[in-house]
């Protein structure tokens, strides 16, 4: 019975003591050399007035009182906090003690434990709360905040770097020292145009923060993913030891290198239950697929254009659009790409679209059947299988004097070769211009001697310019040269028209970059890391330099988004880009 008891009145004094005020004092380290500083916290659960702090007879106050509060709530229940903190130097060594501090709180007065602190002899590198290095590595900190840790394939997050700098420190200059490389990811730096100071909180205190850099990636690989860290090299200004006549400190400048520490993500694969066989690797949300064309009614021999269009938000340069199918009899060109697709922090939005040339040969209706493509929705976490619907193009007889198709037979082509009542004399020649014959001999004249001795003549530069063509043929290394030459060219003509227009000339260029290796190795956009382009590369035969300077290339397409760029720069690029495209094709 007196067990119970004893148990009942502990469980009871518990109870009380959760709901009772707190105020104690907290000190960096128990233990220091006399040459270092101390940071001692006064922390209360509830807010007070008239602070008392201690009278620190055995050491001297360097700084403070700095006055932080937090406040949150959680399940209904508040949580409050507020800091009084002071930067202590000791007089002496020794057991020293700091003495009790008081606060009034709803009209009680609550006091601090003292603290015993231990003081030794002066260390050679001292780490204390007064030391510039020290001050400037607890006042300022980089931070990279990632929207979304476990996103699946090909889902779109963004990394905020965010530098918090406290009140009581300034930062006079920054710079980059290391970037980070995304290497298994897509990723669209987003445009800062002016950087601004915000006010926050970090871990509980009140600090400024200015966002540095805004990036959205794409992740092209499944697993944990490293982001690697963002590296600067700030100069901060710290209050010293030394003061003016007024007794103002003078402040120090500290060279200071922070970084925002690496990430961990954990990608998730797409499922594969569902899957439908025409997924290329679309990702997205509320994504709208549509079949156009110009043009439903026209003659044979005309032209009109077909276009396949995706738009929404969604990876959308990072998948390829299902191919127009038409009737055999109906001659279709190449496509041309095209895309309107802006990069922001909810990802990519926008439109890409390939538009088709079609030239029906003969009369009759020709139908563009329905087509589909299909995409991992976001929204649902499922796969959406979008359909177009049949497009029927009426066509008529070819006009009049149009050349039928190559081999056509039948009423229609014996109805397109026949000529109109009309034009039907047309080609008949009916004004005449009659000379007499034998006016003047034939035998002898200029005209007898040119056509007799001209074959004579051209003999000789027949046979040099065979074997002008026999040692084209023969040069194969001259060949290779040549053809490699004419491709480069022909991927970089876009880039070249875009020359001078910085944004349009470096997409431009990384799309030819990205044109050539599709076409050359048969690889899909998404697999297109800078780790695959390597291993692909040098799979096949191409040495390293050049595959080193094919990465840098696409290195500096990226850096390119965010990093003014020169005319000169960029025809530096150009150049560079059709030497790599040439000297790769030579090697494949």
């Amino acid at each position: 019975m007196k067990q119970k008891l004893v148990v009942f009145i502990m469980l009871m004094m518990s109870g009380l003591a959760i709901g009772q005020v707190q105020f104690t004092a907290n000190v960096s380290k128990n233990k220091l050399g006399v040459n270092e500083r101390l940071r001692v916290d006064f922390v209360m659960n509830e807010d007070g007035d008239n602070f008392n702090p201690p009278q620190f007879s055995d050491f001297t106050v360097v700084g403070g009182p700095n006055q932080s509060v937090s406040q949150s709530w959680l399940n209904g229940k508040r949580s409050f906090s507020k800091t009084y903190s002071y930067f202590l130097a000791p007089k002496k060594r020794g057991n020293l003690t700091i003495g009790q501090a008081e606060i009034t709180i709803e009209g009680t007065v609550y006091k601090t434990s003292p603290v015993q602190v231990e003081v030794t002899a002066a260390v050679d590198q001292p780490t204390d709360g007064e030391n510039s290095e020290y001050i400037a590595s607890e006042s300022i900190h980089l931070v990279a905040e990632v929207s979304n840790s476990n996103p699946f394939l090909n889902e779109a997050i963004t990394v905020v770097y965010k530098l918090y700098v406290s009140p009581r420190i300034n930062v006079s200059d920054w710079r980059q020292i290391d970037n980070p490389k995304f290497s298994d990811f897509w990723s669209q730096n987003i445009d800062i145009r002016q950087l601004e100071v915000e006010n926050g909180t970090y871990n509980g205190e009140p600090y400024r923060f200015v966002v540095l850099r805004k990036t959205v990636l794409y992740p092209q690989k499944t697993g944990k993913l490293n982001i690697e860290p963002l590296t600067l090299n700030i100069s901060v200004e710290v209050p010293g030891n030394r003061r003016d006549i007024f007794g103002n400190r003078f402040y120090e400048t500290v060279d200071k290198v922070v970084a925002a520490g690496n990430r961990t993500i954990d990608v998730k694969p797409l499922p594969q239950e569902g899957r439908p066989a025409d997924f290329t690797g679309a990702v997205g949300k509320n994504l709208k697929f549509e079949v156009n064309t110009s043009k439903k009614e026209l003659r044979a021999t005309e032209s009109l254009q077909a276009t396949v269009e995706v738009s929404g938000q969604g990876n959308l340069k990072l998948f390829d659009l299902p191919p127009l199918t038409v009737p055999a009899s109906m001659e279709q060109y190449e496509p041309e790409y095209s895309e309107r697709v802006n990069t922001n922090m909810n990802g990519m939005q926008g439109s890409i679209a390939n538009s088709y040339t079609l030239v029906p040969q003969a009369q009759g209706k020709y139908p563009i059947p329905p087509m589909s493509f299909s995409y991992f929705d976001l929204n649902t976490r499922s796969y959406r299988t979008l359909t177009s619907e049949e497009i029927m193009i009426e066509v008529g007889a070819a006009p009049a004097g149009a050349r039928s198709p190559s081999g056509s037979t039948g009423p229609i082509a014996a109805q397109q070769q026949t000529p109109s009542a009309a034009n039907q004399f047309r080609y008949i020649k009916l004004n005449t211009s009659l000379k007499a014959i034998g006016e003047a001999p034939f035998m002898g004249s200029v005209l007898f001697w040119s056509l007799l001795l001209g074959p004579v003549l051209l003999i000789p530069l027949a046979i040099l310019f065979g074997k002008r063509r026999e040692a084209i043929a023969g040069d194969v290394r001259g060949n290779r040269i040549r053809k490699a030459d004419r491709l480069a060219r022909k991927y970089l003509s876009e880039a070249k028209r875009n020359l001078g227009y910085q944004t349009k000339f470096y997409e431009s260029l990384e799309r030819a970059l990205h044109n050539y290796l599709k076409a050359k190795l048969h690889i899909q956009t998404s697999e297109m890391s800078k780790e695959r382009i390597q291993e692909l590369l040098t799979s096949k035969g191409v040495d390293a330099t050049t595959v080193i300077q094919f990465n840098e290339l696409l290195k500096s397409c990226e850096f390119a988004r965010y990093t003014p760029a020169s005319s000169v720069a960029m025809q530096q690029d150009y150049d560079k880009a059709v030497g790599v495209i040439s000297e790769i094709d030579k090697q494949v």
